[in-house]
């Protein structure tokens, strides 16, 4: 049984008279849209061309790159949906990014909210919080932004093994990719609060069996690897002219006072 509301079957049959398009293109292309929070999304329709993304105010890429009619209408029709979708709900199940709070709890309202495909994320200023769903089940992410002030986000080509998906964020030092963010501490939702794990009864220890014991090893915590990574990424930034050697210094320092 379909999901498309009653709104939302009459825009599509519409928009596929006057596009000539069938209605299962434009409906694909309007699940996209939807995913991406109404301003981005990435597609991969034959009759668009194939792959392709679509940024409201921004970039349209298709896969005929040539086509410039083709790169036209499918950034008129992709604007044309998201304009529908403002006005009345498409899915009985909203579909957009902003439609439940899948974040953690605490956090506050996200300033900007988008995602790829089934990926989401969510920014969070007050809590220097980024909240990002890999979106295949596992558990949501949570970034510290640090000193960043983050004016928007944008997606690049990702290299592999990359979990955000070549998302990246603008702020007062430049563009970077998400994974440059070190995880937060509190990174990953906990279902469920963990109890904690019985213990013995005391029992007092003779005196002549007391014997000093060496101090355990620390061991480094993920947040301090991530810490060190973060600092090593930062060094190549620097290195590459993306930072200067005061703004990576003072990002160096910050980023140590946390060890």
């Amino acid at each position: 049984m379909s999901d498309l509301t009653e709104f939302g079957r009459n825009t599509i049959n519409d928009v596929a008279n006057r596009y000539r398009l069938s209605q299962d293109a434009v409906e694909h292309m309007a699940r996209a849209v939807a995913n991406g929070g109404g301003t981005m999304t990435q597609f991969n329709v034959p009759e668009f061309g194939g792959s392709g993304q679509w940024m409201m105010g921004g970039m349209t890429m298709v896969g005929d790159m040539f086509n410039n009619g083709l790169r036209a209408a499918v950034s008129n029709l992709c604007g044309e949906l998201s304009n529908a979708q403002a006005n009345g709900d498409f899915f009985t199940r909203p579909q957009t990014i902003a439609g439940s709070a899948w974040w953690p709890e605490g956090l506050g309202s996200p300033s900007s909210v988008g995602g790829q495909n089934s990926t989401r994320y969510a920014y969070f200023p007050y809590a220097n919080r980024i909240a990002f769903d890999p979106g295949n089940g596992t558990e949501v992410i949570l970034l510290d932004t640090l000193n960043n002030s983050i004016s928007g986000f944008s997606q690049q080509q990702s290299g592999p093994g990359d979990p955000f998906m070549g998302i990246t964020f603008s702020s007062q030092f430049g563009q970077f990719p998400l994974s440059s963010l070190p995880r937060a501490g509190d990174a990953f939702i906990q279902n469920q609060p963990q109890e904690p794990e019985p213990t013995a009864p005391y029992q007092p220890v003779p005196e002549q069996m007391q014997q000093p014991q060496p101090a355990p090893l620390q061991a480094t915590s993920q947040q301090d690897e991530d810490i060190l990574s973060t600092i090593e990424r930062l060094a190549k930034l620097r290195d590459a002219g993306a930072l200067t050697e005061d703004e990576f210094g003072a990002k160096k320092a910050e980023l140590l006072a946390r060890l």
